[in-house]
């Protein structure tokens, strides 16, 4: 959501695309048995999952590659070298981000070391600066567009209310019932793309290019 101010070209929905786009494709391989990840209640006490192996969607090396990939395809339809390369950032942001939040469960590659600060074993930490990112970054594309009608308003607040509610129910809820479960809900996040694309065509960037 941020990203738009500087990245103002590019739809809310391409950039909610990079930003989530290792959580988007990792459902599909863990659905597949490429990956694999386990439901561990009380491995940290903001999640538990433990992601067991994962080298294809959340390590430095293929995130590098999917970057690439995604700004690459942006660049060749588009010709926006800044939205671009904010694309590229977004994507591999995800591993940094994960990094400060996981256990030591991030790899560099398939089966290298480990990383991990642990933001998530600490319940009030993980709430004080997800919640503040989350604010931020809403407050952030709040001021950088504006709404064209009431569904630019509606649909964008919704949009953030509807984020809020599920990261509160991740956060408070029973752990999911089954691998599977997870997995198959995982894949509903794609819908929060097409969201991001609704929504932008009822807003304009209030910014300058």
């Amino acid at each position: 959501m941020a990203a738009k101010r500087v990245a103002p070209r590019p739809a809310l929905g391409t950039l909610v695309l990079a930003a989530q786009l290792a959580d988007g494709i990792w459902p599909v391989l863990v659905l597949l048995g490429i990956e694999e990840v386990r439901i561990a209640p009380g491995i940290t006490a903001a999640t538990p999952l433990d992601f067991v192996w994962y080298p294809y969607t959340h390590s430095l090396l293929f995130d590098g590659l999917w970057a690439a990939a995604l700004a690459g395809t942006y660049y060749a339809l588009r010709r926006d070298g800044v939205g671009a390369l904010w694309l590229g950032l977004l994507v591999l942001s995800h591993w940094i981000l994960d990094v400060i939040s996981h256990r030591p469960d991030m790899p560099l590659w398939p089966g290298s070391a480990r990383l991990g600060l642990g933001l998530w074993n600490s319940l009030p930490a993980t709430l004080a600066v997800e919640a503040a990112l989350f604010a931020l970054g809403a407050w952030i594309y709040a001021r950088a567009t504006r709404a064209r009608d009431a569904v630019g308003r509606w649909a964008w607040r919704s949009f953030v209310i509807v984020l809020a509610l599920l990261y509160v129910a991740s956060v408070w809820g029973p752990p999911p019932p089954s691998v599977r479960a997870l997995a198959w809900t995982g894949l509903a996040g794609w819908l929060f793309i097409a969201w991001g694309y609704w929504i932008d065509r009822h807003r304009t960037v209030s910014v300058r290019e």
